[in-house]
Formats: C-alpha cells, sequence, structure tokens
C-alpha cells in the first residue's frame, strides 16, 4: 500500500505537490469514490482516476535524449513548433522532461514518468550541476572567467558562481570556446551570461 498522493506522482500524472492540490480540490477519485482528505493508502487493485482518467501505474522509463535543435523541451507547444516528444514516437508511457534547453540548443535532456525522480533532478537543493560547450563571437577574457567565477549580475538577480574553462580562444577569428558549468537553470541563462559580455 501507497500514499495516494505519492501513486499520482509516480504514474507521471503530476507532482507530489500538484497531486495534493487535485486530491484537495476534489478532482481524485478511488474506486469511485471522491476523496479530499491526505495520507490515504492505495493498493494495485484500486483504481484511480484523476480528472476522470483512470490512471494505470506504469513501470518507469528513463530516456537519454540528445535533444536536436530547433526543438521545443515540452510535452506540447501551442505555436506548433516541434517537441522532444516527436522524438520518441512509438512509446505508451507517458514520459515528460525533466528541465529544459533552450530551442536553439542541443545537448543532453532526461525524459521520465517518473515525477518523483524528476522534481529530485530540478530542485534547486539538489545542486545538480550542468555543463554547457559554448562558442562565442568575440574574446572571453581571463578578467571575464574571473567574474562568471564570482557571479555576474544578470536582470534577474546575480548568478552563482560558474566553474569556466577555456576550450580555445583566437584573437585571429575573434572566436571563444568555453566549459561553462552552472548549478542554476534560469531561462536562457548561458545565453545571457556571454550578453552580459556583449558577445554573442
Amino acid at each position: 500500500m501507497e500514499r495516494l498522493q505519492k501513486v499520482i506522482a509516480q504514474a507521471g500524472i503530476a507532482s507530489r505537490r500538484k497531486a495534493e492540490e487535485l486530491i484537495s480540490e476534489g478532482k481524485v477519485a478511488v474506486n469511485g469514490r471522491i476523496v479530499k482528505e491526505m495520507g490515504v493508502q492505495v493498493g494495485p487493485e484500486d483504481e484511480i482516476l484523476v480528472n476522470g482518467t483512470n490512471i494505470k501505474k506504469e513501470e518507469k522509463v528513463y530516456y537519454l535524449l540528445n535533444k536536436p535543435k530547433r526543438t521545443i523541451s515540452s510535452v506540447s507547444d501551442d505555436k506548433g513548433r516541434p517537441t522532444v516528444m516527436d522524438c520518441f514516437p512509438d512509446i505508451s508511457e507517458r514520459i515528460f522532461p525533466i528541465g529544459r534547453l533552450d530551442y536553439e540548443t542541443t545537448g543532453l535532456l532526461l525524459m521520465t514518468n517518473d515525477g518523483e525522480f524528476a522534481n529530485l533532478m530540478m530542485h534547486p537543493r539538489s545542486h545538480i550541476k550542468k555543463t554547457y560547450e559554448c562558442a562565442v563571437d568575440g574574446i572571453i577574457d581571463d578578467t571575464m572567467c574571473a567574474k562568471l567565477e564570482k557571479g555576474i549580475n544578470l536582470e534577474d538577480g546575480k548568478t552563482l558562481p560558474a566553474e569556466v574553462v577555456i576550450v580555445s580562444r583566437s584573437e585571429k577569428k575573434n572566436k571563444t570556446v568555453l566549459l561553462i558549468t552552472i548549478q542554476e537553470g534560469r531561462n536562457r541563462e548561458v545565453r545571457r551570461m556571454m550578453e552580459y559580455f556583449h558577445v554573442k
């Protein structure tokens, strides 16, 4: 037997906190009865409906996706653009991306139907480091690297200290390639860090 909100989260329907909201709003039924109280225990034989839809406890799955460029890190897109779900045409599980990468960014994205695992990975307390390879038109010098390593002020606040490694720097070509490791997941954070130094 497991708590109802945990079973809903494990089914990939919502986070545990969101599952608790759904329960308190009367949107969850167990064996035909609306449940609004927390801590209800359910087993594999119980029928659980969320917003009238039967949830089946899926086997947990975890995928590593090399996200293509010009792909939205979302289950759907109201503008009709390609999403990461288009990379998984033949799977039956209701998966979703853990976190996101920008539309133009490629790289590792985890996909799962395990809501608890996703929340653990995304929570700021977990301090999961993410390393980006960033190529810019312009020179990122040692002084700029030192500023990134201390944290810089963006429009939504100061960034946490980053780890920076210069891969290549060419005055002749006016290009720099660097590895930058961050702990946050702000929108377009690495791109905005580079814009701070007026490089593209």
